[in-house]
């Protein structure tokens, strides 16, 4: 009994990630439009996020991934990969979770390649998936808004921000991110 109510949970959340995409699917523009304003917001929180931004061969912005769940939970959005400051591409970024949950929240999520190889490697992939193709170390603010010398120096960095300023005990692992035609 408990593996079908565990299979049912699954295959609600893959069909609501489904009809998620087509609902929430955006166009180049309106992508592009999201991505700036949540790097501007980014760079204003964070000066030691700006720098280390700057550093980067790649960032892929997301700016608004939707979560939300009761008992069974998913998240989706969608965003663009900068490259020397232009757009690289568009992706989105999606993930399920069983478990006691309920409620709904908006956040932004950038990740910073730090390297041109780790970079390719995420562009060549089909479906990267982070903590399986990829680790992403989680970036916090440390005493006067610095970032730690742990995290400056790892190949993938990710932030995760809302409105209010980073989102702490949060993660990146488990989100499948896959590549839109647009």
């Amino acid at each position: 009994m408990m593996r079908r109510i565990v299979a049912a949970a699954m295959l609600y959340a893959m069909l609501g990630f489904g009809q998620a995409s087509l609902a929430l699917a955006a166009s180049k523009e309106e992508i592009n439009a999201k991505v700036q304003e949540a790097v501007e917001h980014f760079y204003k929180q964070t000066s030691a996020g700006k720098k280390l931004a700057q550093k980067a061969a790649g960032m892929l912005v997301f700016p608004e991934v939707f979560k939300a769940g009761v008992g069974v939970g998913g998240e989706y959005g969608e965003g663009a990969l900068i490259v020397k400051g232009k757009t690289a591409g568009y992706y989105n970024t999606a993930s399920a979770s069983i478990g006691f949950q309920l409620g709904a929240q908006v956040k932004s999520q950038i990740i910073l390649f730090m390297n041109p190889k780790v970079l390719e490697s995420f562009r060549k992939s089909d479906g990267w998936k982070a903590g399986v193709d990829g680790s992403v170390a989680l970036a916090t603010l440390g005493a006067g808004g610095e970032l730690s010398t742990e995290t400056i120096q790892q190949p993938i960095i990710g932030f995760i921000f809302s409105n209010k300023g980073l989102m702490y005990n949060l993660t990146f692992e488990g989100s499948k991110i896959t590549r839109l035609n647009r």
